[in-house]
């Protein structure tokens, strides 16, 4: 059986967007200003999307444990994803910032990481649809 065939596939992606989710936000909260001065950003961004993230990876995690999943909140989810990596994307086009090579690719590997848990959500809801499965 493939890992997409699983009917536990879209449980493990909503796990890992939390996980993500998590590692990262506690990652900008507890290391605030030293990764603010090597990435360059400001700490008040970093601060804010990281309790965002927490209080995402929360409800995210919440999410992953019901049964059946609630298909509006994970496709609200899939939004959410893709409209992060939309904003990280435009974020570093605007050149309102102008956070170091380090700073570049934290933006870049947050605006990659969420779109593949985007696509990866979508199929999900596909897959489970198509068999059946909440």
């Amino acid at each position: 059986m493939s890992i997409f065939a699983s009917p536990r596939f879209l449980r493990n992606v909503l796990f890992a967007d939390a996980a993500s989710c998590l590692a990262t936000g506690a990652l900008q909260l507890l290391f605030n200003a030293p990764l603010a001065q090597l990435l360059n950003l400001p700490g008040v961004l970093l601060a804010g999307t990281g309790w965002f993230l927490l209080a995402y990876a929360a409800l995210v995690g919440f999410v992953a444990t019901r049964d059946p999943l609630p298909r509006s909140l994970v496709w609200l989810f899939v939004a959410g994803n893709a409209g992060w990596a939309v904003a990280c994307i435009a974020l570093l086009v605007s050149r309102m910032l102008a956070p170091t090579a380090l700073g570049m690719t934290w933006i870049l590997a947050q605006a990659a990481t969420v779109a593949v848990l985007a696509e990866l959500q979508w199929t999900g809801l596909r897959r489970t649809r198509a068999a059946g499965w909440a």
